[in-house]
């Protein structure tokens, strides 16, 4: 499959839904059910083997992943590297392409800062996502705009962020970006307005409350990720069984 044919995948009249994966047999699994495409999660992909999320995983590692990932299933693979795993652009574009080497047909680049909270500036994130895209990768960019308030126990849902949000997706798509990915965001009128007032694809992450994939569909939405939410669901299942075993 070709980026092109990748991106086409990417349309509200049949969103592409992710049901994120973090190592070779939970993309076989994902797979089967019929997936259109597989993508790993950060946390997730980290968590399987023992780190913490937050580019801890050694990079090396991740590569391996996405090779036992390509030779179990032949959809398109789409990689969260989280921030580049490199200080500078070009070492973002140098890390990428050896993902693209690896199998990868695009990635998922977000804009925190590696160090520290806040977000990294937009002059600055932009040379990143050209780094990454003329690696030949599909970039999905991520924002951590609305990500951050939540994590801190906030309300992420206000329009001044919206505002911003809208402002980062144009210099982001000038840069090459094919995809803007807004975790964090669930109000239903906030998200119509993204997916009216931006020229990438919207892509949200799927939270406790938000409505069914179709109507998110109706609201304009072409991509919605499930994020650590499968990983996360499965090791409560492993963890009740040993719990019962062990009993």
């Amino acid at each position: 499959m070709t980026i092109e044919d990748f991106a086409a995948l990417h349309t509200s009249t049949g969103p592409l839904a992710v049901s994120n994966i973090w190592d070779a047999g939970s993309a076989a699994v994902v797979a089967r059910a019929g997936a259109k495409a597989i993508a790993t999660g950060s946390l997730s992909l980290a968590g399987s083997q023992g780190f913490e999320d937050g580019e801890v995983l050694p990079f090396d590692a991740l590569l391996a992943t996405v090779g036992q990932v390509g030779r179990v299933c032949g959809l398109p693979l789409s990689v969260d590297v989280v921030k580049g795993y490199a200080a500078s652009a070009e070492g973002v574009r140098d890390n990428l392409a050896k993902l693209r080497e690896a199998g990868a047909i695009g990635c998922n680049l977000e804009d925190r800062l590696i160090v520290g909270k806040g977000l990294r500036d937009v002059p600055d994130q932009c040379e990143r996502i050209e780094a990454a895209a003329s690696a030949g990768l599909f970039v999905n960019a991520r924002t951590a705009i609305f990500l951050e308030p939540l994590m801190a126990g906030e309300d992420p849902n206000r329009a001044d962020l919206v505002d911003a949000a809208i402002e980062r997706a144009a210099a982001y798509a000038d840069a090459g970006a094919r995809c803007f990915f807004v975790p964090g965001l669930s109000d239903t009128d906030l998200i119509e307005r993204m997916c009216r007032e931006v020229s990438l694809p919207i892509n949200v992450m799927r939270l406790d409350g938000m409505p069914a994939n179709r109507d998110l569909a109706r609201l304009g939405v072409a991509r919605i990720s499930y994020g650590p939410a499968p990983w996360r669901d499965a090791m409560a299942q492993v963890q009740d069984a040993a719990r019962e075993a062990f009993a």
